[in-house]
């Protein structure tokens, strides 16, 4: 161990108490809140609702916790404890090119991490989410997932993973911006190519067959001035019971998404309100927002990484013996979360203020009130917190905590 080696340990240590002290307040401020539903939401949610949707945070939250332990001993397992160099090592002696080998220490290290936070998956999924009434994935479904996750994993990851290493390998000192410019096409791909050929993979999507909806949801489109592929209804309902609506997708390859739970709990003026705040993303371009932010944190990582992989004590602090482009990318993604967690709560507010912004649009162009209610029947059926604590969700939350949320909506109501 080296000096970076301390000062890794260090900063896991403070981010796993932090972690800890966080759900520690959720958990005590859903308990203490338990009993009594906010007096906002006491007209529509009952006290049975409000008890269940704190049993449920509490659930997750605590599930969260020992997840948190368990992956900061999997990071000093992967780290200091030379999983990391084990298994480079292991590739490195099949006899295979720095190319081909590291595309098999990459692709495996992420196949074991996804098999060591299976039984995580599988408890929140079988567990809590049954319990809770959410559950509608089958065995099968769950399988299947996996597989067409793997199948990806290796159509996609693999290619552009050897495309990477080549980059490293041999376009000298500027390999990183050349490598940002391949994740930044990729990424832009992705987001073009998903809603037509990614996410029919795990879900079917149906145009919408509700004449009059339609109808009004167009009137609304056209009002926005936004042109789609196309309004589709998914089935959500095979694999749980929240509800959900969003558009995905960029260019001329838009498409309008609502979860068909949600279609069977909302009416059609509180559809047209939620339909007006995801609209409200789009008219304050904060998907282009997102995207250049994704796009600057992601060249100032590979600019990081091209001086960090020039550093022997990088590799020498984490656990790796003999220093390489696979490892480097691999250490790269597993150490930097713990060292930019200040960064999170910048984040969460970056969105929070987006959904603002997106509410102030959908007051304008449509009905406040039918907004406030469709927001109110989406806590109760999906068991969402009504108290949060205001630390945690500060830290964690990308929308804004319901009585907050509902509270700025009123206000326009007059």
């Amino acid at each position: 161990m080296n000096s970076f080696s301390w000062i890794f340990v260090a900063a896991l240590g403070a981010s796993l108490l932090l972690r800890l002290w966080l759900a520690g307040r959720q958990i005590r401020s859903v308990q203490r809140h338990r009993m009594q539903v906010p007096a906002a939401f006491s007209d529509n949610i009952s006290a049975e609702a409000h008890q269940r949707a704190a049993d449920y945070t509490l659930g997750k939250t605590r599930l969260a916790r020992v997840e948190l332990v368990y992956d900061s001993l999997l990071l000093l397992g992967w780290t200091l404890g030379g999983g990391l160099n084990w298994l480079d090592g292991l590739w490195q002696s099949v006899g295979w090119g720095p190319i081909a080998s590291g595309v098999a220490l990459i692709l495996s290290a992420f196949a074991i991490m996804a098999v060591l936070e299976l039984p995580f998956s599988l408890y929140h999924t079988f567990v809590i989410e049954t319990r809770f009434g959410f559950n509608k994935t089958t065995a099968a479904t769950f399988v299947g997932d996996l597989f067409k996750q793997t199948l990806l994993l290796l159509l996609l990851g693999a290619p552009l993973t050897a495309a990477a290493l080549w980059l490293m390998q041999g376009s000298g000192g500027l390999w990183w911006l050349y490598l940002w410019l391949l994740w930044a096409g990729f990424s832009l791909l992705m987001l073009w190519a998903y809603p037509a050929l990614i996410a029919p993979l795990f879900n079917k999507f149906t145009l919408l067959d509700d004449e009059h909806l339609k109808q009004r949801i167009q009137t609304l489109l056209d009002r926005c001035g936004f042109k789609s592929k196309g309004i589709y209804v998914m089935d959500g309902s095979r694999r749980s019971g929240h509800g959900n609506a969003y558009f995905t997708g960029m260019g001329q390859n838009k498409r309008i998404v609502f979860f068909d739970t949600l279609l069977g709990t909302l009416e059609a003026d509180e559809i047209e309100a939620v339909l007006a705040h995801e609209l409200g993303h789009f008219k304050r371009r904060h998907i282009q927002k997102r995207i250049l932010v994704m796009m600057l944190s992601s060249l100032a990582g590979l600019a990081l990484l091209g001086w960090l992989i020039q550093q022997p004590w990088f590799f020498l602090g984490l656990g790796v013996e003999h220093p390489g482009n696979a490892t480097a990318l691999l250490l790269f993604l597993m150490v930097v979360p713990v060292f930019t967690l200040f960064l999170q709560p910048l984040s969460a507010w970056f969105s929070r203020k987006h959904e603002f912004e997106a509410d102030d649009y959908a007051a304008s162009q449509a009905n406040a009130a039918d907004l406030v209610r469709a927001l109110v029947k989406m806590y109760r059926e999906n068991a969402s917190t009504l108290t949060p604590d205001p630390l945690y969700s500060a830290f964690y939350d990308s929308h804004p905590p319901a009585p907050v949320r509902v509270a700025h909506l009123s206000a326009k109501l007059g």
